[in-house]
């Protein structure tokens, strides 16, 4: 909940930013247009709710980014983390002088606040007060824009939108930079005539000197108490890292003889930062991208704290165990714990909404499809390698295609064979009519690519394909970008052996019995074999099709 108070405040905040730009823009065009569009700018932030709205937002960012600082147990961030804070720290210096020599002035002596008076004084000031008027918006649009690009990064509508939103980000700023220039140098070109900067600045109501350094002092104290906050809060974080040690240690072992030991307080993303081990972490902690989750051994996740609300949604969303955990919500008591990361440590925004619920590894009934080429080495001798590719991609759009429409999902191609598996989110009588149909449609796919490419082969391709379904271990499996997920187990054993069976029965399908009784079909005119399965006990029944596009007329 504090994140999103934040985030809002700081969409308050950019909203006051654009509007002020733009109308800094408007010098373009000329002074009077300027000064003009300045009224807008009046009319919506200086009534009593605009003001209302705009400093409660700037107190709040404010406070919460110092709460935020307060929070971390370790200061060990990313370049655009650090290129943030040091962002925002500079507004401080930047900003106070000039919130201070325009709102404040307003109220405490009736200065009229507007362009006249801030360019003129920019006229009779150094070079360096030019400089930081025209670095605060640079700094406060850089320091927005990461931290609207940290929030939006994981909306699934932000990769479309980003041309258009590098467009804003970067026409914006340039035109209210560029209008606030000329605006200057126009007021400086009629600065040259006797008795023009006197007139302007007693229309403007400017203050005495003795008030201009009142003004002065309290910029310089507002400055002051920032720093002191700043100063007071890197202090408590030790002082606080001893009292937490009152509560105990934690111990975590990552595998491969990797623990690290820190006391109790730290999330486990802290842990892993201050202990230099790798751990994914998209959204940089704030618990929104899911990519830092962890599984938490069985035994000891009973004594965790349960998730807040908001960490369960994030798990729910990615159909996490229970078991599993985000790094960056978790805050294990004192104790050893046995956690193991489930992302690699490189995974992008993409992975934190495409990962499956079944990613994380369980026990599922599903149906395997094995299908390979018969003879395809003798076909591709004599062809040039793009004849092959060629030919191969060819059958393989035509086989993925084919098992997709039946509603099964491509696991893998290995050579010129294919793997799929049926059932992931389905039924098991599903997942076996499944099966069944992604072999005729196979069938069929392969008759048209043989018509289609007679010409050009010697001989037509065939196929042999094994279906079988069962229990198997199905999880995301692999390593950093070659993981997907796969399933594993007696099951795809078995279908792999009933595609080699394919070739000794002369068949172009071979189904285990136990599927055609999952998906409720029976095919009394196919023959039936009574097999031993290497690796398997006891024999298993199987029906032999000559071919695949059979299975209408039989069903």
């Amino acid at each position: 909940m504090i994140g999103r108070i934040r985030l809002w405040s700081g969409y308050v905040l950019f909203f006051y930013v654009v509007t002020h730009l733009l109308n800094h823009a408007l010098g373009l065009i000329s002074l009077r247009v300027l000064e003009a569009g300045r009224l807008w700018f009046v009319f919506i932030w200086h009534n009593p709710i605009g003001q209302f709205v705009l400093y409660g937002a700037l107190t709040i960012h404010l406070c919460l980014a110092f709460w935020s600082l307060y929070r971390r147990r370790t200061l060990r961030l990313s370049r655009w983390e650090w290129a943030q804070w040091i962002l925002g720290a500079s507004i401080v210096p930047l900003g106070t002088i000039h919130v201070v020599g325009t709102r404040l002035a307003y109220e405490l002596y009736n200065v009229d606040s507007g362009y006249p008076w801030v360019l003129g004084s920019l006229l009779v000031s150094d070079w360096t007060s030019i400089a930081r008027q025209f670095a605060l918006p640079l700094a406060v649009w850089l320091h927005a824009c990461i931290g609207l690009h940290f929030a939006w990064r994981l909306r699934p509508w932000y990769a479309a939108w980003l041309p258009a939103l590098y467009a804003f980000a970067l026409l914006v700023p340039i035109a209210g930079i560029a209008g606030a220039g000329i605006a200057l140098r126009d007021v400086a070109e009629l600065a040259q005539r006797p008795g023009f900067l006197d007139e302007l600045f007693v229309r403007a109501r400017v203050p005495t000197a003795a008030q201009i350094g009142n003004l002065y002092v309290i910029a310089d104290a507002l400055q002051y108490t920032a720093l002191g906050l700043l100063a007071a809060l890197l202090a408590a974080r030790p002082l606080r890292a001893l009292w937490e040690r009152r509560a105990g240690v934690v111990q975590l072992s990552y595998g491969e003889r990797r623990t690290v030991s820190h006391a109790a307080g730290l999330t486990v993303l802290e842990m892993s930062r201050l202990a230099d081990i790798p751990h994914a972490s998209v959204c940089g902690g704030r618990g929104r991208c899911s990519t830092c989750r962890v599984r938490v051994s069985s035994e000891d996740h009973a004594k965790l704290p349960p998730p807040s609300a908001e960490e369960q949604k994030v798990l729910a969303r990615v159909g996490a165990p229970g078991n599993v955990r985000l790094a960056c919500q978790l805050r294990p008591p004192a104790g050893r714990y046995r956690i193991v990361p489930l992302l690699p440590a490189s995974v992008g925004p993409i992975e934190a909404y495409r990962r499956q619920p079944q990613a994380h590894g369980g026990e599922h009934y599903v149906a395997i499809l094995f299908a390979d080429l018969r003879g395809f080495t003798s076909i591709s001798e004599g062809k040039l390698p793009y004849d092959v590719v060629f030919l191969l991609n060819r059958y393989f759009r035509a086989t993925g295609q084919a098992i997709e429409a039946a509603g099964g999902r491509v696991d893998k191609f290995i050579g010129d064979g294919v793997m799929a598996i049926f059932g992931l989110t389905g039924e098991p009588r599903v997942a076996c009519l499944q099966a069944l149909d992604a072999a005729r449609r196979m069938a069929l796919a392969l008759d048209d690519l043989n018509e289609a490419m007679s010409g050009d082969l010697d001989l037509p391709l065939r196929i042999g394909i094994g279906l079988h379904a069962g229990p198997a271990i199905v999880g995301e499996m692999g390593y950093e970008r070659a993981a997907q997920i796969t399933a594993i187990g007696d099951t795809v054993n078995t279908a792999s052996r009933l595609e080699a069976l394919s070739k000794e029965f002369g068949a172009e399908l071979v189904v285990s019995q136990e599927l055609l009784d999952g998906a409720g079909m029976d095919l009394p005119s196919a023959p039936r074999h009574d097999v031993e399965i290497r690796g398997r006990q006891g024999r298993l029944t199987v029906r032999a099709l000559k071919k695949a596009t059979d299975l209408t007329a039989m069903s």
